[in-house]
């Protein structure tokens, strides 16, 4: 594959010099769409995947050359923006040479090693999508986590995962102080700031120092590229492992098809940088030639969100329903987005009443695509596809996704069960390599030919999926996910807390929220509830991530259990109307 690609890359560059083929005719023109197809193939499983891999190297530097012999229009490649006026804009080229700088940085003054891992924790900076293409061209395994880790957080993702080094912001810095003498494998601390702090080096400038010159890593396709840290209902966050092709390739086709993409488009997802969907982001755009668009985005605005859209030549958005429900609450019709043609959302159910809205005072379909921490795209509302409403549309190639039973027997159409993967006798390449140092886990998420993702739906005669629920009890707020076992582990910290069960609540805005039922220790049954609740809102926040505090907390007398004294969640999700 890679001969193939770099003999068609250097006919390109031929071409743009005049030389002419035999007989005196011009050679067919090697288009971008050409070496485009090839990786599109490979991601619907119809070629095979290569022994070597590198997204760096066999993406982005092709692009930098096709850029170089004018086959791209004049538009960045990255393009970032503060909403005070500074911007940062990026060709292929830059965004090479800037990278091979930062992986100098990771080699030279960080001492990592490919197979080592790196914790990336900073917010929309551009540093963000450097150091990520930095950590594929050396080798280092990139671990993204969200600005709102708390200590305990950070603790918990840095020994499990031994990472060697972080990368983060001035906010976040004396978080990570306060628990790095209990973390063994962490040698090296990455400032990213204008400023100096004891303990740390300062990535702007090692990077400004960084030589140009580097060699990429020659990676295996198989070898890992990240690990993402996902929350379930019983113990502690779980590592998932992709490799190179898994995320390197598998979105080229979901980014063609789904995202609808070419060279011409500039992609704006208002997706945070700690999770999944940034990559999604990343590696769906830049193998179709794509500018990503970045706002930094302190905080979720409905009102800045479209004047950018109005500002800014963007062709293409992706946010969650959260954000749409935001946005078709504003009167759309004193907006003006030039150049937006396509939008696209997943991370949560969409709701017939958003999508409808949003069309009807945009004319623009709202495309939803579900998926997992664990895959790329399963299913998806395509462009070009009929949607029905409600519905996550069609299974998304290379899967094979049906609905089963528990033991992974194939239901049939109308018929309530759980979404799944077919594993056998072929495992798809763009899958989760595993759940790292948690075989008993890897394991369970496995029946007959199937992999379970652990969500329920029916599947029509059409072939279109119906969500109904999960079949454990994460809770899914604007997005994120959050498993009740860590938001009552924070909880029981507090004496107030005798026992506790958290479940989802629906919510008008966010979808559902966090709702704990506790039961108070006798010292405390007589607080002032209003003042108590307050507390106990404000304790989750400060033992983990903010995002996972109950909003709504009722106070109980007794929770419901089984004979065997488990809590039924169950019977608390009902009461909600869940």
């Amino acid at each position: 594959m890679r001969l193939w690609l770099r003999e068609l890359v250097l006919q390109a560059l031929r071409n743009a010099r005049g030389i002419s083929g035999s007989h005196g005719q011009p050679p067919p023109l090697p288009v971008p769409q050409k070496i485009v197809a090839t990786w599109e193939a490979i991601s619907l499983g119809r070629q095979p995947v290569p022994e070597y891999f590198n997204f760096a190297r066999d993406v982005l530097d092709v692009w930098s050359q096709l850029e170089k012999a004018g086959h791209r229009p004049p538009i960045p490649a990255f393009w970032w923006v503060d909403g005070t006026g500074a911007e940062v804009k990026w060709s292929f080229e830059e965004l090479g040479e800037q990278s091979r700088k930062a992986a100098n940085v990771l080699e030279g003054a960080c001492g990592l090693q490919p197979g080592d891992r790196m914790m990336v924790v900073l917010p929309r900076l551009p540093e963000w999508w450097l150091v990520s293409v930095a950590c594929m061209r050396t080798g280092t395994i990139m671990i993204p986590g969200i600005s709102q880790l708390t200590e305990k957080d950070l603790k918990f993702r840095l020994q499990a995962s031994r990472a060697k080094a972080i990368i983060t912001s001035d906010s976040l810095a004396p978080r990570v102080d306060a628990i790095s003498t209990a973390c063994p494998s962490l040698q090296t601390k990455l400032l990213v700031s204008d400023s100096y702090r004891p303990g740390w080096m300062n990535f702007r400038e090692l990077l400004w120092e960084a030589s140009t010159e580097h060699n990429c890593a020659r990676t295996r396709s198989q070898d890992p590229v990240a690990i993402y840290f996902t929350s379930g209902t019983t113990g502690t966050p779980k590592m998932v492992e992709h490799t190179q092709a898994s995320y390197g390739l598998g979105f080229v086709a979901s980014g063609r098809r789904w995202v609808a993409l070419s060279k011409s488009d500039i992609f704006w997802n208002s997706t945070d940088t700690g999770w999944v969907k940034a990559a999604w982001t990343l590696f769906s755009a830049w193998p179709n030639g794509s500018c990503i668009f970045v706002h930094e985005l302190p905080r979720v605005d409905a009102k800045l969100i479209l004047n950018t859209l109005s500002r800014f030549p963007i062709t293409t958005l992706c946010c969650v329903p959260t954000i749409f429900r935001l946005l078709v609450q504003e009167d759309l019709t004193r907006y003006q987005f030039q150049s937006l043609r396509h939008c696209v959302t997943g991370g949560e159910a969409l709701t017939p009443d958003v999508r409808e809205k949003w069309k009807s005072q945009t004319g623009l379909e709202l495309h939803e695509g579900y998926g997992q921490s664990e895959t790329v795209l399963i299913c998806a509302n395509p462009k070009g596809m009929k949607i029905k409403s409600g519905s996550m549309g069609k299974a998304s190639p290379p899967y094979d996704v049906q609905v089963v039973d528990e033991e992974g027997n194939v239901l049939p159409p109308g018929e309530e069960g759980i979404v799944a993967i077919r594993v056998r006798p072929t495992r798809p390449f763009c899958f989760f390599t595993c759940y790292l140092d948690n075989p008993e886990k890897t394991a369970a998420s496995e029946r007959g030919d199937f992999y379970l993702t652990g969500d329920r739906a029916h599947m029509d005669k059409d072939g279109y999926f119906w969500f109904m629920g999960r079949s454990d009890d994460v809770i899914n707020s604007s997005s994120y996910r959050i498993g009740p076992v860590e938001v009552e582990s924070a909880l029981a910290e507090h004496p107030a807390v005798l026992e506790s069960a958290v479940v989802s609540s629906p919510d008008p805005i966010r979808g559902e929220v966090v709702k704990a039922f506790i039961v108070l220790s006798p010292a405390y049954s007589s607080h002032d509830p209003e003042k108590l609740t307050q507390e106990l809102q404000e304790h989750v926040k400060r033992v983990t991530a903010p995002y996972k505090y109950p909003r709504k907390i009722a106070f109980v007398s007794e929770l419901p259990k089984t004979v065997s004294g488990k809590i039924q969640r169950s019977k608390l999700r009902s009461q909600e109307g869940k």
